[in-house]
């Protein structure tokens, strides 16, 4: 008799079906789940990137570069850790099985709180820009409103099915891709080498310089986990799962680094480094005119949507996971006729919507600081999964052939330094709260696990 890596749930949770039982409402392909990432990591704050990286000039472009080898290392962990254990849950699970139950809740519990905060951040950068086109004089009370729609209309999308999920992710993603994709191809012809400016802008010293541009430009690839995170509703999830988190993220690394080159090369340094919009204003240097610049700003519009319809699925995703296993309270695992999980997607899209709410009255410093510990929390399960993919080749994946440890050990270790770049990029103020907020989910353990008459390790099952 073998054991699995799956954990019986506890006493009093829900039981859960095995992993490769088809979900409710079926599951969608290895393109949707390509969609998936590259409609999550590529949300509006791509359109701003190129200003906020101005500061340092064409040196940043260095520090981009390494932070893409160490997002496509980590992609590679996660297709190495999704091919061992494809089941829903993604960080959760790998952090569980390597570390046991609480660290699986620790990572629920993080990227949870990095999901629902980082959908009101996305939602507020969009609404800067439809209000290109509408509420242009940024009335407060139309800004909630549009802010709101932004955040029930996905909300809908993803209770209507994962058919409705998929159609809609698919079609997004084209229409905001292929338009990054033309300035980041095309837009290399109109390059003049004069707009880049001095090599190292800030003044500091190299190494300065490359890794407060790496602070910035590694939270461009939050997001690159979200394939694993939704397994359950991928099809054949071993093959897929890893092939998406790969494909997608070389995708969204060739628009980054080619767009932002673009960007550096069409408008002149010193009007870029002011620049709200830098896409924009690249779009209507090599085009001329204002139209070219309203088709980005509706880009814009249509990546961002795309972005919250795919990250308010993984909202519920993650807890649904945990739920599962008894360590996330029991409604969080239920599933609509839609064959959805109805109750975390309106719990986490009423989160978002009330944090959003708060960003547009006087409390905005402390939406802007709520959002800034959601990066720490989204770092947490990025750390714990490369040590858990580390821990398993110390131990059992020792029987792999020489050539494949090295090579596997060599990627999860630039995983792994990636996630303390990440961590150490955000800053004091966000690890010290952002560490408060982390442990204020060990009372929910305590008291999920009080609840149902649970002690010690949940055991696991035997098959």
């Amino acid at each position: 008799m073998s054991v699995s890596h799956r954990r019986a749930p506890a006493p009093g949770a829900p039981p859960a079906p095995p992993d490769d039982e088809p979900e409710p409402g079926g599951r969608f392909g290895l393109g949707t789940a390509s969609a998936l990432v590259v409609g999550s990591v590529i949300g509006t704050g791509v359109f701003a990137l190129p200003s906020a990286l101005a500061v340092f000039g064409p040196i940043s472009l260095v520090a981009f570069g390494l932070v893409t080898i160490g997002a496509i290392a980590l992609a590679l962990t996660f297709r190495g850790l999704a091919e061992r254990l494809p089941g829903a849950g993604g960080p959760y699970v790998y952090a569980r099985d390597a570390f046991g139950g609480f660290a699986g809740f620790l990572i629920a519990w993080s990227y949870w709180i990095t999901a629902w905060a980082g959908n009101a951040a996305i939602v507020v950068a969009w609404v800067g820009y439809v209000e290109v086109f509408w509420n242009t004089g940024h009335e407060t009370s139309w800004s909630i409103a549009i802010a709101l729609t932004g955040l029930f209309l996905p909300a809908l999308v993803n209770l209507m099915g994962l058919r409705s999920f998929a159609a809609f992710q698919v079609v997004a993603t084209v229409l905001k891709f292929v338009p990054l994709l033309f300035m980041a191809t095309a837009g290399l012809l109109f390059i003049d080498s004069a707009n880049f400016g001095e090599f190292n802008a800030g003044g500091t010293s190299w190494l300065g310089a490359i890794s407060a541009a790496g602070a910035i430009a590694l939270f461009s690839y939050l997001g690159i986990e979200t394939a694993s995170v939704a397994a359950a509703r991928v099809r054949d999830p071993k093959r897929n799962v890893g092939r998406a988190t790969v494909l997608g993220t070389l995708a969204c690394a060739g628009v980054y680094i080619l767009g932002t080159i673009t960007v550096f090369g069409t408008v002149a340094h010193d009007d870029l480094v002011g620049s709200s919009a830098p896409f924009t204003d690249s779009a209507n240097a090599i085009f001329g005119g204002e139209w070219a610049g309203a088709t980005v700003a509706a880009a814009a519009v249509v990546s961002g949507f795309g972005a919250l319809v795919g990250w308010t699925l993984i909202t519920a995703e993650m807890p649904r996971a945990a739920a599962r296993d008894g360590l996330f309270p029991a409604r969080f695992a239920r599933q609509s006729r839609a064959g959805v999980p109805a109750f975390g997607i309106v719990v986490s899209t009423l989160l978002a919507a009330g944090l959003t709410v708060v960003s547009y009255t006087s409390f905005e410093q402390v939406f802007i600081t709520v959002v800034l510990l959601s990066v720490l929390t989204s770092v947490v399960p990025y750390l714990l999964s490369a040590a858990a993919q580390l821990y398993w080749l110390a131990t059992d994946g020792r029987r792999l052939r020489a050539a494949h440890l090295a090579r596997d050990v060599t990627v999860s270790a630039l995983a792994l330094v990636f996630g303390f770049w990440a961590l150490a990029g955000s800053g004091y103020q966000a690890v010290y709260y952002g560490t408060f907020c982390l442990l204020l989910g060990v009372p929910v353990y305590v008291w999920v696990k009080a609840r149902r008459g649970a002690y010690g390790e949940i055991p696991v099952a035997a098959s």
